[in-house]
């Protein structure tokens, strides 16, 4: 009987949606909000200067936070791909950001259950947030409120490690803090991250995209490859 109730919940969620505490009659997901009302609850504006460092910032978390045999970290490489494209499909001055995951499925040549994780693993560890929306159907039959889903509306986020790295490599003040010793230790793990990057990346991470970072980057490029020669016509030598 239990079950039995449980299940017919279950179809009942699904065929009529709630909004608001009212009863829609359309299969709408819970917590979903009238577009317009709360995209500015994720919409920030970003600065494009801050895109490489930021992308730097979500692969390093990813290989540091990978356990050992494991064959991807806790974003894995399809988020990576996912964030990557999100940052590139961004309104800068607004933030706005909604993509549809039928449209992420064909950019990105994956499908939809692998946009779909990515997104949530994007999510669950710090890196992205949304909200899911609805909008009404204009040919409501008068049977009730009618609605529909939408794309949801998706922000950035960065969790704690992430966005001193980036604080650190685009030259920004760090946010005030009366602790000098945590500010210090801070630093010194930035240093770390950016001490274990090849010279390129370090490059790349420091300037992002400009003229001078990809100088920096080319420079890194020859050192890598000076070092890596070295390497192996002495074997005995140690980097």
């Amino acid at each position: 009987m239990t079950a039995a109730g449980g299940f017919g919940r279950s179809i009942g969620e699904l065929t009529r949606g709630v909004l608001g505490g009212r009863r829609t009659f359309q299969p709408v997901r819970r917590n979903s909000y009238h577009a317009g009302t709360r995209e500015s609850e994720v919409w920030q504006p970003i600065d494009p200067k801050e895109i490489g460092a930021r992308m730097k910032a979500a692969e390093h978390f990813d290989r540091t936070n990978k356990e050992p045999g494991k064959k991807n970290g806790p974003l894995g490489h399809v988020a990576l791909e996912v964030l990557r494209e999100l940052y590139r499909l961004v309104d800068y001055k607004t933030g706005r950001l909604e993509p549809s995951i039928e449209y992420l499925e064909q950019r990105l040549a994956r499908s939809r259950g692998a946009v779909v994780g990515a997104l949530a693993r994007l999510r669950s560890n710090g890196f992205l947030r949304w909200i899911r929306r609805t909008e009404p159907i204009e040919d409501a039959d008068g049977v009730g409120p009618r609605v529909r889903q939408i794309t949801n509306a998706y922000g950035f986020s960065l969790p704690e490690i992430a966005r001193k790295f980036v604080r650190a490599v685009t030259r920004k003040a760090p946010a005030p803090d009366d602790d000098g010793h945590r500010r210090a230790e801070a630093g010194a793990e930035v240093n770390r991250m950016l001490s274990r990057l090849p010279a390129a990346e370090q490059a790349e991470a420091i300037a992002g995209g400009t003229s001078l970072g990809e100088a920096l980057a080319r420079l890194g490029k020859a050192l890598d490859l000076n070092a890596s020669s070295l390497l192996s016509q002495n074997p005995a030598l140690e980097i």
